[in-house]
């Protein structure tokens, strides 16, 4: 297939000096998110290096394997030891490794609180002595915020779910990594920026994601299961908005060291079942939408505040829903990358 699914519009306010000609490290790297940045780092002939144990390979459609300027080293965040070696003199660090998915965590809870902890533990303690790391930039989650998260600002409370409910292994898990990192930030004065991303979504996610889920479906005409009542609210945002805010936040390390940022698009929330149905009109889908329970306990409403964003890094998210959804629904109508589940 074509890259071109992976690089974002040219728009007139897309910042010109963005990061070039540097050493760039990314744990999860093959992953969804992880596979479209590298596409933009080698684009502006930086030095990648993706350190990723390859459990989900978007990276595998993207054709970028084999470019001269990326290295992709298999290996996982628990080994401390390959990590280490992988890392070498790179000055800007991306953290994307994580179990994520909500049936990944509920059949994976140790799993998940050791890869997304413990690798992150792991990954700080290799970069607290090495002085030429200008930024190290992790990955939170939304789901920090708890089961209703409505327009949350990154100083607000966080919450979680009943403590017996699997669903928020993955919420604390997320959370400890991230207090964890500003613990290595006020210690050993690591810089660091932590991202919360927002239901982010786009050609090549092929984890779990519910817009993936629904357009792999509705392509084979198989039901799009909508879980509860279809009434829970989700603002979702674009992978090309999500990685200019990244880029941003590399080009601009004054500006991102020391915060935590909500990334995401608060233009257009939507319940699932509206989602289920546009997603059948675009893909003009036979799918019928059929209701399931959901496993344990479910997010009643999930939208950002993106003012800190806007302040200090210029994010402005820019596709709208239905054209995110319409260049997704392309890349799974070409690709095909796997039988829905």
């Amino acid at each position: 297939m074509t890259t071109s699914s992976t690089k974002s519009a040219p728009t007139p306010d897309t910042p010109s000096n963005l990061l070039s000609e540097s050493r760039v490290f990314l744990t999860g790297g093959r992953g969804f998110i992880g596979s479209h940045l590298v596409a933009r780092l080698l684009g502006r002939r930086n030095a990648v290096t993706v350190f990723d144990n390859g459990r989900r390979d978007a990276l595998a459609y993207s054709g970028l394997d084999g470019n001269a300027g990326l290295q992709s080293v298999k290996g996982d965040v628990t080994d401390r030891v390959a990590l280490a070696a992988a890392i070498g003199d790179a000055s800007h660090i991306l953290h994307l490794a994580a179990i994520a998915g909500v049936s990944s965590y509920y059949r994976s809870p140790l799993r998940t609180l050791e890869v997304n902890y413990g690798g992150t533990e792991n990954l700080l303690s290799c970069l607290k002595d090495r002085p030429g790391v200008q930024l190290i930039v992790g990955l939170s989650t939304s789901e920090i915020y708890g089961p209703d998260a409505r327009d949350v600002r990154e100083d607000d409370k966080t919450a979680q779910g009943s403590i017996v409910d699997r669903r928020w292994v993955y919420a604390i898990s997320k959370l400890a990594a991230e207090k964890l990192a500003y613990a290595y930030l006020w210690e050993h004065r690591l810089p660091i920026c932590w991202i919360r991303p927002f239901n982010v979504f786009g050609p090549g996610q092929v984890g779990e994601g519910a817009i993936s889920k629904f357009v792999s479906r509705a392509l084979h005409g198989l039901p799009l299961q909508v879980t509860g009542d279809g009434q829970n609210v989700r603002a979702f945002c674009y992978i090309d908005d999500f990685c200019e805010a990244i880029e941003v936040c590399l080009a601009k390390p004054d500006a991102a060291r020391g915060q935590s940022f909500n990334i995401g698009d608060p233009r257009e929330p939507v319940t699932m079942l509206d989602l289920a149905r546009r997603i059948v009109a675009l893909t003009r889908s036979r799918s019928e939408i059929v209701f399931v329970p959901h496993a344990g306990e479910d997010v009643i409403h999930r939208s950002p505040s993106i003012e800190r964003a806007a302040e200090r890094l210029g994010y402005e998210p820019r596709y709208s829903l239905d054209e995110g959804l319409q260049r997704t629904i392309d890349w799974f109508r070409e690709t095909d990358p796997a039988e829905p589940t």
